[in-house]
């Protein structure tokens, strides 16, 4: 079979705006992991997962738990999870998902003959309850993000029309990897906020979350705040942020601080842009208080969550999922939670910035050429977001011997 490039062998799974929704935002894992137990507790007719982190650890433990009862009562639960975010999921725990009746597949199983196809992985975090909610964000399933104290994140509960729209986004993902049916969803509308599923990548020469963080940049007029733990940006959204800044608006960047980041070579890469945006006035903050792994745009009053990394790699290349949606309310709740972010994280000045040390830009121009060269090879490679029948899986089903 003809190999298709990472971006055409995705369906396509951008939604409409949608009109009759509700959302919640839910602020460190102390509050969403509850919040997410609890809904899959209350779970009726089935339940989809799909993550891309998932590791052994007392959070996982409580997630098995609860999707292994909701199956016993007879719901239909779905888990769908990355090969190589999951690889810390050990196989006793993959084993308890099974026997309890949980159809559990994973995307694209690592392959040596695979090669660069290794590289195309599921960097979601979703979970469907019925057709009643959505939660979305950028947490794993991870005793990282657990307690008041875990990793700084995010996520949003999601309800109304949009949910049925994250059905058939992960439908469509689950039938590549599985043979088990996934039932169609039903829309159930609430509220009376409007949303819109974003899915990446999506055809030859789309970008849909690239294009939608730009199109709420280059409308925003009052404030454009992004929120991102590793800054890699692509160079359209570089100047759309400079645009923004000379139009007036109030232009931030709140990325974590280096030894509060979990990947310090990416975090080094993104650093060669620091110069050029202070010089052009784009306020840049870093973030002090643990690890801060959000994932989000404010735009006025729109606001963009989910998976993404704002960088070529998870904008391009990862299959990534976010929620837009335009709400003073969550907008307002949005601002008051970053205002209190940016109290705890210290503004960079150009004049401090340009004092670093010989051995700190060593290291940026380092690490930002290994990044430029790599994501030039991988432009030039066919980085394939496969099927079980390309990767010759078996009914996408883990057994005792795969791992």
């Amino acid at each position: 079979m003809r190999e298709r490039s990472v971006v055409s062998a995705v369906p396509p799974s951008t939604g409409p705006w949608r009109a009759r929704n509700r959302f919640g935002l839910f602020i460190q894992g102390h509050r969403f992991f509850p919040a997410m137990i609890e809904a899959i507790a209350g779970a009726r007719e089935r339940i989809a997962l799909e993550i891309y982190w998932i590791e052994t650890g007392s959070i996982a433990t409580r997630f098995i738990n609860a999707l292994s009862a909701a199956a016993g009562r007879g719901v239909a639960v779905f888990v769908l999870i990355d090969d190589f975010g999951s690889s810390d999921l050990d196989a006793r725990d993959r084993r308890r998902l099974t026997a309890a009746g949980v159809h559990l597949a994973r995307y694209n199983p690592l392959r040596l003959r695979r090669g660069w196809g290794n590289l195309a992985r599921d960097h979601r975090k979703l979970l469907l309850i019925d057709d009643r909610y959505a939660f979305v964000g950028g947490a794993g399933i991870s005793d990282a993000f657990d307690g008041p104290d875990g990793w700084r994140e995010n996520m949003l509960r999601v309800e109304g029309e949009c949910v049925a729209d994250w059905w058939t986004l992960f439908a469509n993902n689950w039938q590549r990897w599985s043979e088990r049916a996934c039932p169609p969803p039903q829309p159930v509308p609430a509220g009376a906020m409007r949303g819109r599923v974003l899915a990446g990548p999506g055809r030859v020469g789309r970008r849909p979350l690239e294009h939608t963080a730009i199109r709420g940049i280059n409308e925003a007029r009052r404030r454009v705040w992004l929120v991102t733990p590793y800054f890699l940006p692509p160079v359209r959204l570089r100047q759309a942020l400079v645009r923004a800044h000379r139009r007036g608006a109030d232009v931030r960047l709140l990325i974590p601080s280096g030894e509060h980041c979990d990947l310090p070579a990416v975090q080094a890469a993104g650093q060669r842009w620091y110069e050029w945006f202070l010089r052009r006035g784009v306020r840049i903050f870093e973030y002090h208080a643990r690890v801060s792994h959000q994932k989000l745009l404010l735009t006025d009053e729109r606001v963009l969550i989910g998976s993404a990394n704002f960088d070529r790699w998870g904008l391009r290349w990862h299959l990534e999922a976010d929620q837009a949606l335009q709400s003073g309310i969550v907008a307002g709740q949005t601002a008051g939670m970053l205002e209190g972010d940016f109290a705890l994280a210290r503004e960079l000045r150009l004049e401090d910035w340009r004092r670093r040390s010989f051995i700190a830009r060593l290291r940026e121009r380092f690490w930002a050429r290994i990044e430029a060269l790599a994501a030039r090879f991988a432009q030039g490679r066919r980085i394939v977001h496969a099927t079980r029948r390309q990767t010759g899986g078996h009914r996408g089903q883990t057994s005792r011997n795969d791992r």
